[in-house]
């Protein structure tokens, strides 16, 4: 059942934030969708794939590895700290991110900048006055250690972090 509702979690709502409200932003705008012609194109694609990468990774190791979902009511019950997030706190995050900045390249649409920008202070907000907080009584000095070795947003890829 967990993995069902990962599925459903992972599929609607990166879907909707990375896909729906990027497409309904490039209609309003009047931009186009089309097929890939250049290089730039080219290269938005693999970070699009890069994020979805993270995003699909971090919801199947909730379910074998944390026992739980990306679903706030039904979170892991173990922390989490392995592959991506041996690099950074919020792989998941930064990959649906990275398919929004991967969109805006696409489509050269500073609107969906724009919404990268607003979703990225949504998210921010959230970490650090709910789930942060919530992660810290949950798994104590387990994640008190964690957060002494992974940044919030930008990697850190010395051997320390590796």
């Amino acid at each position: 059942m967990l993995s069902f509702k990962t599925a459903v979690a992972t599929l609607v709502v990166p879907g909707i934030a990375c896909l729906l409200i990027p497409y309904f932003i490039l209609r309003a705008t009047g931009d186009t969708l089309s097929l890939p012609t250049n290089l730039v194109q080219l290269v938005a694609i693999l970070i699009f794939i890069l994020g979805l990468y993270l995003v699909v990774w971090v919801s199947v190791a909730f379910v074998r590895i944390g026992q739980g979902t990306p679903i706030p009511i039904e979170p892991p019950t173990r922390l989490v700290i392995v592959g991506p997030y041996r690099y950074l706190r919020n792989p998941m995050y930064t990959g649906a991110l990275l398919m929004v900045l991967a969109d805006a390249l696409y489509f050269g649409s500073w609107w969906i900048v724009l919404y990268a920008a607003g979703l990225w202070a949504i998210l921010h907000a959230f970490l650090v006055l709910l789930e942060e907080p919530q992660l810290q009584r949950r798994f104590g000095s387990e994640y008190e250690n964690y957060l002494k070795t992974a940044p919030r947003w930008i990697p850190r890829l010395s051997k320390s972090g590796i």
